[in-house]
């Protein structure tokens, strides 16, 4: 857990250098200490929210650094460290396998070569398919030079599958809300990663076996559609009539903007739609479906899909009147209660200390300071459009914020100080009145 933190945080640190050589910037731009800072932490931890434009501000040399941030974080940096000790060595150490299943979710060790290999090849295969379909649509449609429609394709192919939200645009994707091809590919793109390489790697393999899919396959793939589809109905019927957001589009237009701010709200971070101008009620929806997130193991932030259905069947037992939780078929393990319980506390406190925080030192109203603050936290890197206002001390924490979503709260904090003991004595059992 210790070497997981400091790992991110060399990454970061080494980003924030690369960042700050004059080479990364743009010419007649300049970038201080804070803006490669908050960067460099917004690209490794997959985040998206910008304090200055990344298609202006940074030069072609500092969009690249930014795209490899933004794939480290996507595999983890630790996971990346074992690759490349698997491609030099031949052999990986105890150690090292350790760690690699410690980032990447896995319950075993003996096949993690495979797994590892299994997460680069599927990246890969995901990232070039899109970029080609990105490149020939810019290229055709948009009468982009070839270089330029083949880079704009990898960075945002890149960005979308890691669930980044780093665009090259201004206006981020506002410019293709009513471009089926740019919407749905990065939709899918975006989908896939949200969804966690254990999950893919097991339809992968057992896509027609759905008996034999595991209880976790199963919650990610229920509450993600579950998700999607509330997501999608939320925005559209909300915003419908705002004449700044859905109101120009035609009916089919706003069915896919809804369906792709939907996906975006839930990991990645691109908009179609103006953030700014939408409805605080879809602000406060939003919220919600930033703060759960997507699932583990994979490229998305929040408290993750799983904790959350596993908190609404702990719910769904109690009012039942059930000893036990069971889900599709399974009984939950009472180790699971704990820490999906420990999870939502952490985060939602942590969440709340910083809204707080950020509103004293901002004077910015409740429901665009909460917004920032869990779209950080979630590593989604949508905006109101608050993030370069807010002052120093508010964007450091804001950095802080989303290092901690990045590695998680409870890696955070072991990282630090827990560790885990067992005692060899239980004190008498007692139940005091709750509700």
């Amino acid at each position: 857990m210790q070497l997981i933190f400091l790992g991110f945080l060399l990454a970061t640190a080494a980003g924030t250098g690369l960042l700050l050589l004059p080479a990364a910037t743009a010419p007649g731009q300049e970038t201080d200490l804070i803006h490669a800072l908050f960067t460099a932490t917004s690209a490794l931890c997959v985040t998206g929210l910008t304090v200055v434009d990344t298609g202006t501000h940074f030069s072609t040399f500092g969009q690249i650094i930014i795209l490899v941030l933004i794939q480290l974080g996507g595999f983890g940096v630790m996971t990346f460290a074992t690759v490349v000790g698997l491609i030099v060595l031949g052999r990986l150490s105890l150690r090292s396998k350790l760690l690699a299943a410690a980032e990447a979710k896995s319950l075993g060790l003996a096949d993690l070569r495979s797994l590892i290999l299994g997460i680069i090849k599927i990246s890969l295969i995901i990232e070039i398919a899109l970029a080609i379909i990105l490149s020939l649509r810019f290229h055709l449609s948009y009468e982009m030079s070839p270089g330029e429609a083949i880079w704009h394709g990898v960075f945002h192919s890149v960005s979308a599958f890691n669930n980044a939200g780093f665009a090259l645009y201004s206006d981020s994707m506002m410019g293709f809300v009513a471009d089926p091809v740019v919407g749905l590919g990065l939709s899918a793109a975006i989908i896939l990663g949200g969804l966690g390489f254990p999950v893919i790697l097991q339809l992968r393999r057992r896509f027609r076996t759905p008996r034999l899919w595991s209880m976790h396959t199963r919650i990610v793939l229920w509450a993600t559609s579950v998700l999607l589809v509330l997501g999608t109905g939320m925005v559209l019927v909300l915003e419908w009539s705002n004449p700044a957001t859905l109101g120009p589009l035609s009916a089919p237009e706003k069915l896919l903007a809804s369906f792709f701010q939907s996906v975006q709200t839930r990991t990645a971070g691109f908009n179609s739609l103006d953030i700014s101008a939408m409805e605080p009620t879809t602000w406060l929806g939003m919220d919600l479906l930033m703060f759960i997130g997507g699932a583990p193991a994979g490229t998305a932030g929040g408290i993750k899909v799983t904790t959350f259905a596993v908190l609404l069947f702990i719910v769904y037992t109690e009012l039942r009147g059930d000893t036990a939780v069971n889900i599709f078929g399974k009984r939950l393990s009472r180790a699971v209660h704990r820490q999906a319980i420990a999870v939502v506390v952490l985060a939602g406190g942590l969440i709340g200390v910083v809204t707080g925080a950020l509103m004293h030192l901002s004077g910015l109203p409740l429901d665009q300071v909460l917004f920032e603050t869990v779209s950080a936290f979630a590593t989604v890197g949508l905006s109101t459009g608050i993030t370069a206002e807010l002052p120093v001390t508010g964007q450091l924490l804001l950095v802080l914020l989303m290092f901690i979503g990045r590695v998680g709260p409870i890696t955070f904090a072991s990282a630090l100080a827990l560790r885990e003991r067992r005692t060899m004595y239980e004190l008498p059992k007692e139940r005091p009145i709750i509700g």
